[in-house]
């Protein structure tokens, strides 16, 4: 065997055609429709809009005929008259005191919460975690539990029937859910970014405000919605610590349409569709930034 021969390279395969196979398949998986899914999204958006179209319907019909009508039917002669009993029955004042305290309630939530979700993640001691778990225990307390405490307290301090009430017990069973969402959101945010503010000599609070803050606006976002959502479908709170018209809100309004003798069912669902409105219109705007709270990625 000459020395040529010795040195001849071995011919080698090309490995060309098997990625390119590999990625066809996986290309052909990801087309593959998937039918169970799909079905499963069809049943669900029936479970949603069936409802809303038959609330909806009904608040179109004059109530002698919403009595003995399908809620399914389309009304024969649709009218405008519910809501315009609607709003001649104090709505405007019910929305804003239910709007003022969703307000309230979010920002009692926001201030105290976005700290403490903070020293939450960013401190590693045994009691700072101790006290953080312990704050998570009102997710296990039902306000119903608590309900009669609550009350006397809300007499001692001169706050029954008045909108504060209604905003504090609900602020303050807001916030263990908050926080447990915005530390979430939080401990997406890589360590390198803390210590590259520190090199540059920046104190913990302006940590906060120039780099917690405008990180973690998907969970900051979930969270307003969240709180703003339990002050404006909140119902027992508002029952129990207000009794007159003044703090009333959208939830006491609907018992305007509930009598000895009957129910104003067009006029009552007529205001379920007008109360929500607002907070559709809130959902909307801010929805990618739920979505993206919600899945844990608001501080990517």
């Amino acid at each position: 065997m000459s020395h040529d021969t010795l040195r001849r390279p071995c011919p080698v395969r090309s490995a060309g055609p098997a990625p390119a196979a590999a990625a066809r398949r996986r290309r052909h998986w990801t087309r593959r429709p998937n039918r169970l899914a799909g079905l499963g999204s069809v049943l669900w958006l029936a479970v949603v809009i069936v409802p809303i179209y038959a609330m909806i319907t009904t608040s179109l019909t004059r109530q002698d005929e919403a009595l003995g009508k399908n809620a399914l039917t389309p009304p024969a002669d649709p009218t405008l008259e519910n809501y315009g009993t609607v709003l001649d029955n104090g709505f405007g004042h019910f929305l804003l005191n239910t709007a003022l305290a969703a307000a309230a309630v979010v920002a009692i939530v926001l201030v105290l919460c976005v700290p403490l979700s903070y020293v939450a993640v960013r401190t590693r001691g045994f009691w700072s975690g101790a006290a953080f778990r312990l704050f998570l225990l009102g997710v296990a307390i039902p306000a119903q539990a608590v309900v009669i405490p609550l009350y006397l307290m809300i007499a001692k301090l001169n706050l029954y029937d008045s909108l504060l009430a209604v905003v504090l017990p609900t602020a303050a069973f807001a916030m263990p859910v908050s926080v447990l969402i915005l530390t979430g959101t939080l401990r997406d945010i890589s360590e390198e970014m803390y210590e590259a503010m520190a090199l540059d000599g920046a104190s913990p609070t302006r940590m906060l405000f120039q780099l917690v803050i405008p990180m973690a606006k998907g969970g900051i976002s979930t969270v307003v919605v969240y709180a703003a959502l339990q002050a404006w479908n909140g119902f027992l709170f508002p029952l129990i610590f207000t009794q007159s018209d003044g703090p009333r809100v959208l939830t006491l309004g609907l018992f305007n349409y509930v009598s000895q003798f009957g129910v104003n069912i067009p006029a009552l669902l007529a205001s379920v569709v007008l109360s929500g409105i607002p907070i559709f219109a809130v959902y909307l705007v801010a929805r990618r930034a739920l979505v993206g709270g919600l899945m844990g990625v608001g501080g990517k």
